[in-house]
Formats: C-alpha cells, sequence, structure tokens
C-alpha cells in the first residue's frame, strides 16, 4: 500500500536542494571574498578614523568595496537560488565599480589623493579586484546549470 492509498493524497515531495555555492571552487571564492571584506573594512576604518579628510572619496569607496565583499560573502555561504541571484547582481555591480573607479583614478588621479581597493582596477591587491567578480559571476552561472 502507497502513501497516496493510505491517505487519499499524494505524498509530499521531498524539499528542493540548495544549490551548493559554497562548494568546490566555491568555498575558494567564499574564503577570497572572506579575505577581501576584512581587508577593505579594516582599511577603511583605519584610513576613516586616521585621516578622512585627505581622501574621503576614496576611503568611503573602500568602506562600500567591503560592504559589497562582505554581502558577496553571505551570499555564498547561505547558497539558494534567491541568494546566488543576488551574489550575481554584486559581482556585477562590483566588476562595474573596480572598471569605473580603476579608470576614474587612471583618468583623474587628482580625483584620489590615496588609492582605494579599486584604484588601478586594483593594482594594489594583484589586480584580484577585477579578477574576482569575472570569476565569481561565471561560477555562479555554471552553478545555476547544474
Amino acid at each position: 500500500m502507497s502513501d497516496t492509498d493510505r491517505t487519499g493524497t499524494p505524498a509530499a515531495a521531498p524539499p528542493r536542494k540548495q544549490f551548493e555555492l559554497g562548494t568546490g571552487p566555491g568555498r575558494v571564492l567564499v574564503w577570497f571574498y572572506g579575505v577581501f571584506t576584512v581587508a577593505a573594512a579594516s582599511r577603511s576604518i583605519v584610513e576613516m578614523i586616521l585621516d578622512f579628510g585627505k581622501a574621503p572619496l576614496a576611503y568611503t569607496l573602500s568602506a562600500v568595496a567591503a560592504v559589497v565583499y562582505g554581502f558577496i560573502t553571505y551570499s555564498l555561504v547561505r547558497g539558494g537560488e534567491k541568494a546566488r541571484r543576488a551574489a550575481l547582481a554584486c559581482c556585477a555591480a562590483e566588476l562595474a565599480g573596480v572598471l569605473i573607479v580603476g579608470t576614474w583614478t587612471l583618468v583623474e588621479p587628482s580625483a584620489f589623493p590615496d588609492s582605494t581597493v579599486w584604484s588601478g582596477f586594483g593594482m594594489g591587491y594583484l589586480l584580484i579586484p577585477v579578477i574576482l567578480p569575472v570569476t565569481g559571476m561565471i561560477w555562479l552561472r555554471r552553478v545555476r546549470e547544474a
């Protein structure tokens, strides 16, 4: 006798498995985004406390980068389709920020008396800030297809 025969209603479907965003290559992304969250947040907090008047735009942009990195880290760890879409949108916004700020720092260096995380496309961080969102978007698209 099946579940349907006993109760007259079909058995509940098992819950859908959540997307495992933070496993495999995603674990490396979680690690990098976690490190960059701490690095950007620490840097911006120290710079804002010690000398905010020197380069407020640069220090604020570093703080924004820290928030974006933190949200992506959280989304990758959380998992699920909604988190995947949110992380994908944040990676796209991060890439846009890196490209805009990177170009801006090269075209008009006087606007940035001090560097940001995204200055020169992340040259101060071995270009990881420009590579990371691209890698993240590739991973997030691949996970969706799986």
